[in-house]
């Protein structure tokens, strides 16, 4: 029973890290520390264009676990990562924002391990801010990076 339990689990973390892998567009690396079987550690870059901001794409980077665990997909990658957001064109909300919501997850292992984005409004100022971290199943990181993108004030931001 357990052992179904934790294919079953391993398997819808596959499958949502796949699906949730093609909403970011990959940008570059850089390769790190060499490998001799499978491909090298490296930091990746990748944009994320906010679903519910137009005109606002996020930029993450982040470390990629290679060797054979990684080119196999089995590593489970760092908690670190960094991010940048910014206006790459005219801001347009479609829609009204929740004052907080996760805007994008990545699964970094096999098991349970997502990188999150999640944007907050802060009204008084007009900005958006975004936040980036790292969770486990049982246990959170304390390791974090936040970027902020002024929208002007002609602009509102409309909150739920």
């Amino acid at each position: 029973m357990k052992l179904s339990l934790l294919s079953l689990a391993a398997t819808t973390a596959l499958i949502t890290s796949v699906s949730l892998t093609a909403q970011a567009e990959n940008i570059g690396s850089v390769d790190t520390a060499f490998k001799l079987i499978g491909p090298d550690h490296k930091v990746v870059v990748e944009a994320y264009d906010d679903p519910k901001v137009n005109g606002v794409t996020c930029y993450i980077s982040r470390a990629k676990t290679g060797g054979i665990s990684g080119g196999l997909g089995l590593a489970e990658d760092k908690s670190e990562a960094s991010i940048a957001c910014r206006q790459v064109g005219p801001i347009s909300f479609p829609g009204s924002l929740k004052q907080q919501d996760e805007v994008f997850n990545q699964s970094l292992s096999i098991l349970f391990k997502k990188l999150r984005i999640v944007r907050m409004v802060d009204q008084k100022r007009n900005a958006l801010i975004y936040l980036t971290y790292s969770d486990k199943l049982i246990e959170g990181s304390p390791k974090n990076s936040v970027t902020a993108v002024a929208v002007d004030r002609s602009t509102p931001i409309p909150v739920k």
